[in-house]
């Protein structure tokens, strides 16, 4: 697995909220299912991978252009 992009303010924000939610249906129950919020948070760090990597990349060709 890679290293952990930077975060928007936002997606800081969601991941915040969704492992508070996480959280709090473990203090409700330890075998609840927390399968869905898990995904959430894994797509907006899949998402935010991307982000990074397609601003580094326009980055290299904007310096090759100069």
């Amino acid at each position: 697995m890679g290293q952990d992009p930077k975060f928007t303010p936002g997606e800081v924000a969601q991941i915040a909220w969704y492992t508070a939610r996480m959280a709090k249906r473990g203090i409700a129950s330890q075998t609840v299912y927390q399968g869905d919020l898990e995904r959430k948070v894994d797509r907006i760090i899949d998402a935010a991978r991307e982000r990074t990597d397609r601003e580094a990349a326009e980055a290299r060709e904007n310096g090759k252009r100069k």
